[in-house]
């Protein structure tokens, strides 16, 4: 682990304070959580089809109340951390991620749910000009970023793929909110691919080049493929986005190198975390679940584009991607992030001979483990749903809200020991003849 610590030349001296990157994870569960309890107790009519109202609002809730406030948490934390540059005006937008993120999805959710244009013109009001300003603020912190590796590479130009995938989703609230008329199909394609492909999937990628090999202990991808990190995937869509605006009807095929560059990053990314040495990490099975799903759904979609497409077919994509390559590997990171970023602010204010408590005292990886079997059933259930919509919605559902619950009351827990151990001045010594120096090394690290 120390090895993969100093090859990544990490600078946590310049981490953000805690509350930047927990202000931005902590009302993410919930917000999960929700989008379970809608799909489980929401109408059941016109499921799996995406376009049924309580699809679409449980896939914004999801999306923008939950993965999206937690990456950009996690670019706050990795932008000084790993590429060594700071995102000016952090300390300004960071408080407002988690409430404008939230708010836009309940607006998009009520506008779907009500088929009613006001919850689209809300939404474009709250999300777009900070969304796209907290884009522009990523832009501008990447060009800073000396590019030395995919990681790097991604983190310097992700906030032109979370821009785009602003303005689409923009573009396609003023359809629907009636403010404006526009082409609806080639809008949705473009939003849904920049949206999944050009945010979510090339920055889960470009971070697990680093972060999995270093949590996990697996093998890094071959060299010559980490070089078509993420310029490839962009530059393969960029091409798909210009079939989709000249000829929509056949853009499909346009999505076929790109696709096929995705499945080849996931399988080596599944054969990489098979072969982990940390396979008793609770964090483990989510992310060898999470390359499953992403070379399902690279699967599927190539059966899409050469088959009539099935009502379930889109589901399972969907599915896929926004729960397997979404919340299963967000979900394993959180554990991750946040006793690491307390146990760090704790050693810095409390120096040594003071005593901190380990990152496993925060949140137990016990309780990490059961809490991934829960989210993996849940999302078995929710891959099952077109087999039984009506009977399979509400446990899937439930029990996807369930984990979400769960995620947020472990990070609450780890708040709390933090805020303990600052208001006692650190734990009382265990033994007082020996040395603090001799456990800090042990608590420190993941």
């Amino acid at each position: 682990m120390a090895a993969s610590m100093k090859t990544a030349h990490l600078k946590y001296e310049n981490a953000p304070g805690p509350s930047v990157v927990l202000g931005c994870l902590l009302p993410a569960p919930w917000l999960g959580a929700a989008a379970g309890l809608l799909l489980a107790f929401g109408s059941a009519d016109g499921l799996p089809s995406r376009f049924s109202p309580t699809v679409l609002a449980a896939v914004h809730l999801l999306a923008l109340g939950m993965l999206v406030p937690v990456m950009l948490g996690a670019l706050f934390q990795m932008m000084p951390v790993v590429a060594g540059v700071r995102i000016r005006g952090t300390a300004g937008l960071a408080p407002w991620v988690a409430l404008t993120g939230g708010s836009t999805a309940l607006a998009l959710a009520g506008g779907f749910l009500a088929g009613r244009p006001l919850g689209f013109r809300v939404a474009i009001m709250l999300g777009a000009p900070f969304l796209s300003l907290v884009g522009l603020a990523l832009l501008r912190a990447g060009a800073r970023v000396v590019a030395v590796d995919a990681t790097t590479r991604t983190l310097a130009g992700i906030g032109a793929a979370l821009i785009a995938t602003v303005t689409t989703g923009a573009a396609l609230a003023g359809v629907l909110g009636g403010q404006w008329q526009l082409a609806l199909g080639p809008l949705l394609q473009l939003h849904v691919a920049w949206g999944l492909v050009g945010w979510l999937a090339t920055l889960a990628t470009g971070v697990a080049t680093t972060v999995v090999p270093m949590f996990w202990q697996t093998r890094r991808l071959p060299a010559g493929l980490e070089r078509f990190l993420p310029w490839g995937i962009w530059l393969l869509l960029l091409g798909y986005s210009g079939a989709v605006i000249d000829l929509p009807q056949r853009a499909g095929a346009g999505a076929a190198p790109l696709l096929l560059l995705l499945g080849t990053l996931s399988a080596f990314g599944l054969g990489g975390m098979l072969r982990a040495r940390r396979r008793h990490d609770p964090g483990w099975r989510l992310w060898a679940a999470a390359c499953a799903s992403a070379l399902g759904a690279v699967a599927l979609s190539l059966a899409a584009i050469a088959l009539p497409t099935a009502v379930a077919i889109p589901w399972w994509i969907g599915c896929a991607v926004l729960v397997g390559c979404g919340v299963l590997p967000v979900t394993a990171m959180t554990g991750k992030i946040v006793p690491f970023l307390i146990w760090l602010h704790l050693r810095r204010r409390l120096p040594l001979p003071a005593r901190i408590p380990a990152m496993q005292a925060m949140i137990s990886p016990g309780q990490q483990r059961w809490q991934a079997n829960l989210l993996l059933l849940a999302y078995v259930l929710l891959l099952a749903l077109p087999l039984a919509p009506r009977w399979l919605a509400w446990p899937g559902g439930v029990l996807f809200a369930a984990a979400n619950v769960w995620l947020g009351l472990q990070l609450l827990r780890a708040v709390r020991c933090f805020r303990h151990v600052m208001a006692t001045g650190g734990l009382p010594p265990r033994h007082p003849d020996r040395r603090e120096a001799g456990h800090s090394g042990h608590v420190g690290m993941p």
